[in-house]
């Protein structure tokens, strides 16, 4: 997506025309999906002749496609377990990967309220510009008020941001770390403070806790690992009272199925639980025994074939006064809204 809009055919193509031109000249260089994808963008960004460019690493950091530009600046905005085959069962190890994005000169935001030592340590090592951001620590830190919020860098304070359009609190964090990089940039790229605020009053982030217009409410979130989870729940709290939370869940069973429900059981009343299609889909069995596990009652279970199949249920089941949270997957969410 080059300045909000989506890179036409006649982009794509070139892009791709351009990678197999490089793969033929490096001798057919096999490349997997997300690398040859990763390249496309890459090309169609450059071409653009961007003044910035934002790139999410896709997994890890070290050894992830996106880790072959030099960043001007890196942000890591959280630590949690999740992709276990290939960063590592902890996150000490998972830091050290995701350490990978890490320069030698160049700032480094590190939002992590508990930052493993492993990613302190390589920080030291990469002899990288870290700047860890806390509400109550460091160089630089936030603080939050009822209707707006304060951010310091140093000596330097921004007074009366207005609060993230984005939900759940622990938005202001990455509010915080995202202040934290423009800062760290303001030479090579000036940030108004009038363009600040209005990105934080018109952010979106599709499926992150993404709340649609209309009753009964519906909650969309991709949360499938067990900090995303946690997140999730306290977003949940932080909402207004409804009488009944419908949920309409699917994980991977490649994921901690059972850490994600005990993360957020106490915020669901009944649960619609399908099948997600493919390899990597967990049955209905596997979703049945992690909610045995975590104590969910059998009556407040319904079963379904199909993600679409649940959704509906829950939209036919839940009062105008009610909610209904999507969550899981990706692929879940993409079920509900296609």
């Amino acid at each position: 997506m080059v300045n909000g809009i989506e890179a036409n055919d006649a982009q794509l193509v070139a892009a791709f025309e351009a990678v197999e031109a490089a793969r033929a000249k490096s001798g057919n260089l096999a490349l997997t999906f997300f690398e040859y994808t990763t390249l496309a963008a890459f090309h169609v960004f450059a071409e653009a002749k961007l003044d910035a460019w934002v790139i999410e690493v896709g997994l890890g950091g070290r050894l992830d496609a996106t880790n072959i530009l030099e960043p001007d600046c890196s942000v890591i905005v959280s630590i949690g377990i999740d992709h276990t085959e290939f960063l590592g069962a902890t996150r000490e190890l998972i830091a050290k990967e995701k350490a990978g994005i890490l320069r030698a000169g160049k700032p480094a935001i590190i939002a992590d309220t508990d930052p493993p030592q492993s990613l302190r340590d390589a920080a030291i090592a990469t002899k990288a510009r870290a700047l860890f951001v806390g509400k109550d620590f460091g160089w630089l830190r936030y603080e939050s008020m009822p209707t707006q919020w304060g951010f310091w860098v140093g000596a330097q304070r921004r007074h009366g941001l207005p609060i993230p359009a984005l939900r759940g609190s622990y938005q202001l964090g990455n509010a915080a770390a995202a202040l934290a990089a423009l800062h760290s940039l303001s030479d090579i790229i000036p940030v108004s403070q009038g363009a600040i605020r209005q990105g934080l009053l018109e952010v979106e982030w599709t499926a992150r806790f993404q709340v649609l217009p209309g009753r009964p409410t519906v909650v969309l979130d991709v949360a499938h690992n067990e900090h995303a989870a946690k997140a999730l729940e306290q977003a949940l709290s932080d909402m207004a009272y409804f009488p009944e939370t419908h949920a309409v869940f699917a994980m991977l069973k490649d994921k901690d199925i059972a850490s994600v429900v005990a993360a957020v059981k106490n915020r669901i009343d009944h649960w619609y639980i399908a099948p997600l299609p493919g390899a990597r889909g967990v049955s209905l069995e596997a979703l049945e025994a992690a909610l045995a596990v975590a104590g969910v009652k059998d009556r407040s279970i319904r079963r379904f074939e199909q993600v679409t199949d649940a959704f509906a249920a829950a939209q036919k089941a839940a009062a105008e006064a009610d909610r209904i949270v999507v969550f899981g997957s990706f692929l879940t969410v993409a079920a509900c809204t296609a």
